[in-house]
């Protein structure tokens, strides 16, 4: 088996995002734009506080004697921002009335919504690799290419404001995604190795919490895709 940790930073694609109020209100910001947060200053400033930062990890079984084929357990903090400050385009009903145009999204006047305690996509990936470089007396690899297929659900933490009235929600399975990941791995040792990856693939929400103090019930339904480059260490374990 292998252990990695590692981090990432992400680029998403506009996204559609519903919301269904618990005062009946409905209404869809349309192509709204997203950032991340990979926060890798905290590792400087902080640096026993490893989980602060977009981290990921992964926890692999091989499952042939050669250790080209294996099954990993996938974990990806992510941090997804709607961007402040923008023009989107609204529909639906709020207070109970028809809304068709463009708003400006402040979290003041109107609403701000994260998944910053992690968008988190939890899956399970296929992994094979192919040997690219051994060593002069081939007794081991140096340099391997690697692809990986896998899905999953996610495990938000959405932070929502409503007029000025914020609530980080708690932490709730609440959509599913898809993704494929391909890049190197570099051996300097016999077991530890160096991986570092491009990622994309596709989420959907189907029930984030967007709830406030006085505001149950609130949930928020979207989708996006997304691009993800991933460096970790990793070490394999023989048994």
């Amino acid at each position: 088996m292998y252990l990695q940790w590692g981090y990432n930073v992400e680029w998403y694609t506009p996204s559609n995002i519903r919301f269904k109020m618990s005062n009946g209100d409905d209404f869809t910001l349309h192509k709204a734009k997203a950032h991340n947060n990979p926060g890798f200053q905290t590792i400087i400033d902080k640096p026993l506080q490893i989980s602060i930062p977009q981290y990921n990890y992964r926890v692999g079984f091989y499952i042939n004697k050669k250790n080209t084929r294996a099954i990993e357990i996938n974990f990806d903090h992510t941090k997804y921002i709607v961007n402040q400050k923008q023009k989107v385009h609204v529909t639906g009903k709020i207070d109970g009335i028809p809304v068709d145009g463009d708003s400006i999204l402040n979290a003041n006047t109107f609403l701000a919504f994260e998944h910053t305690d992690g968008a988190n996509f939890f899956h399970f990936n296929y992994v094979q690799h192919k040997t690219l470089v051994t060593t002069k007396s081939k007794s081991r690899k140096l340099l391997t290419s690697i692809w990986k297929a896998g899905a999953g659900f996610n495990i938000p933490r959405s932070d929502f404001t409503w007029r000025g009235e914020r609530l980080n929600n708690k932490f709730h399975i609440s959509g599913y995604n898809a993704s494929l990941e391909g890049g190197l791995r570099l051996y300097p040792g016999k077991k530890f190795f160096i991986e570092l990856t491009g990622k994309s693939g596709y989420v959907r929400y189907v029930n984030a919490l967007a709830e406030t103090a006085t505001s149950k019930g609130n949930r928020a339904t979207h989708g996006f895709g997304y691009v993800e480059v991933i460096g970790t260490f990793g070490y394999d374990i023989n048994w």
